[in-house]
Order: structure tokens, then C-alpha cells, then sequence
């Protein structure tokens, strides 16, 4: 009968092992914000088209991240504005353009390049000693270019970057960057509260964990029905008599 026993025990109390957070507020994580969590699971990055570690991030991490979410969170990008410039404005339109028309990944990885080189996809820093590469975008035309190469014209173009929407979201982006205090990108925002400390994560899989945790338990509260913890012993001990019964009959 132990054997039994134990798995019952084991397949009652494995929610609360599997689901028990190992992630430490400060180290991994850090609370950037007093107000609720958004009412929905969210991951948002802040990030540059300037930022080789953010080309890095796109090109070689991000499609692994979002793959391993929890299906309940939705993903957003979001571009700082730390130049504070009328090229960093500009570029920073060309993002909102990018979430309002079709090839989104491969125009984003083409904005990349562009003002990077191909190299920054790897990690390379654009503006290390001895780099050769210009920058491609020095003004709204040269960024009518890369997205001509995927069918978006001119006209459509300044229609999208100029629309209300994208002012919008601009001043959003602006507003929150400052609210969740974004110093450095990549940085990764759950549920509009909480940053991920990335220089404290060693592993994708640690990462991954950490953002599903916080975008799903950490502000989770135990179901009514459940009893919380009591709940739970209840269920390991009427699991436990069920089987015993089941052995005596």
C-alpha cells in the first residue's frame, strides 16, 4: 500500500512544488510599480533598434521566449526613447508602423540591420573601435526605403507614422518608460509591475520560468473553493483514505 499511497500524496502535493516561486524580489525581479497588475498576463520589452544587445535578444532569444510562455500571456514591444532626438523619434515611429502592417518580424530585423550592420545580430557592438558600418537611417526617407523593400509605399508609410494612433503610443511608450523606470534595454516588464533583473538570470529556462511566475502566480490568489493551503491538505487526505479504502476492498 505505500506505494500507492505515496504517489497519491505526491500527485496531490506536486501543484504547489511545481508552482512554488524560487525567485527572489530584488535578485531576479524587481517591483517597478504600486498599482494593480494589468488585468491580463503581459510581457512587454522595451527596446532600440540602437541596442546591439537588443538585435541579440531579437535575433537569437525572443523567438525561444515567446514559444515557452504560458499561453495565457500576450507579448508587446515597446521602443525608449533615450536619444531624445528627431532621428530617435522617428525610428521610434517606424516601430509603431511595424505593429500595424504585415512582416512585422522581418521588417523589425531589417530596421536592425539597417542602423546596426548584420553583425549586431550576434551581439557585435556597432560602435566599438575599428566598426565600419554607417548607419543607414539618418532621416524618415531613409526609413521609407527598408520598408519599401516589403511593400509599403511612401504615402502609406507617412500615413501610419503620422496617424493619431502612433502619437498615442508614442507618448504611452514615453510615459512608461519613465514609469517603470527603463534605464538600459533590453528590459523586460510583466503585468505592468514587475522588471526582470536579466543581469541576475542565468539560463533562457531561467528566464522563462521567472516571467511565467510573475505574469501568472505571483499576484494570483488561491480559487475560494480550494480552502488556500488547508484546501490543499484536505485534498492529500482524502486522497490518502480514498486509496486506503480502495486496498481493503
Amino acid at each position: 500500500m505505500i506505494k500507492p499511497l505515496a504517489l497519491a500524496v505526491a500527485l496531490i502535493v506536486t501543484p504547489l512544488s511545481a508552482f512554488a516561486a524560487n525567485f527572489v524580489e530584488g535578485t531576479h525581479y524587481t517591483q517597478v510599480s504600486d498599482k494593480a497588475p494589468s488585468s491580463e498576463p503581459k510581457l512587454t520589452e522595451f527596446y532600440s533598434f540602437y541596442c546591439h544587445n537588443c538585435f541579440n535578444m531579437e535575433t537569437n532569444y525572443l523567438p525561444d521566449i515567446k514559444a515557452n510562455l504560458n499561453k495565457q500571456i500576450s507579448f508587446d514591444s515597446k521602443h525608449v526613447d533615450f536619444m531624445n532626438s528627431a532621428i530617435g523619434t522617428e525610428v521610434m515611429r517606424s516601430l509603431a508602423v511595424i505593429q500595424n502592417v504585415e512582416n512585422k518580424e522581418a521588417i523589425t530585423h531589417a530596421m536592425f540591420t539597417a542602423i546596426q550592420g548584420e553583425a549586431g545580430a550576434n551581439g557585435h557592438d556597432h560602435s566599438a573601435p575599428g566598426h565600419q558600418h554607417e548607419p543607414q537611417i539618418n532621416s524618415r526617407d531613409d526609413i521609407k526605403k527598408v520598408f519599401a523593400q516589403f511593400g509599403i509605399d511612401a504615402a502609406k508609410y507617412d500615413e501610419l507614422a503620422d496617424s493619431k494612433d502612433t502619437d498615442e503610443k508614442l507618448a504611452l511608450w514615453r510615459a512608461q518608460q519613465e514609469q517603470f523606470r527603463v534605464e538600459s534595454v533590453p528590459t523586460f516588464i510583466v503585468n505592468d509591475k514587475y522588471a526582470v533583473n536579466l543581469s541576475n538570470i542565468k539560463t533562457l529556462d531561467e528566464l522563462i520560468g521567472l516571467v511565467n511566475y510573475l505574469a501568472i502566480e505571483k499576484d494570483a490568489k488561491a480559487p475560494a473553493s480550494s480552502g488556500g493551503s488547508l484546501g490543499w491538505l484536505f485534498l492529500v487526505f482524502a486522497a490518502v483514505i480514498g486509496l486506503g479504502r480502495q486496498q481493503r476492498l
